[in-house]
């Protein structure tokens, strides 16, 4: 069983930080801290949302439309923490 855990584990931390850096560079790109007129921004933050994007569009289609704020990103980190620390070691008997 903890052959599986292990790299599960591995997987939601990977998406953890994908999702950190996306939220941090999003909030830079509002403060225009970061500018996307930059080849290299524009390609991470391009990257990072083809990435993101299937884990977000599910969740934008359910959660309620709050035009100026995206609460996907929110509710996914929230899903991966508890993922994290709660259901995988219950449903592998670790906790």
């Amino acid at each position: 069983m903890l052959a599986i855990y292990g790299p599960l584990q591995l997987i939601l931390s990977v998406i953890y930080w994908i999702i950190l850096i996306h939220v941090i560079m999003s909030w830079l790109i509002s403060f225009q801290v970061l500018n996307l007129h930059q080849q290299i921004v524009a390609q991470i933050w391009d990257g990072l949302n083809r990435l993101l994007e299937p884990i977000y569009g599910p969740l934008r289609r359910i959660l309620p439309d709050t035009r100026p704020l995206d609460l996907a990103p929110l509710v996914a980190f929230l899903i991966v923490i508890s993922l994290q620390l709660y259901i995988l070691p219950v449903l592998f008997g670790l906790a």
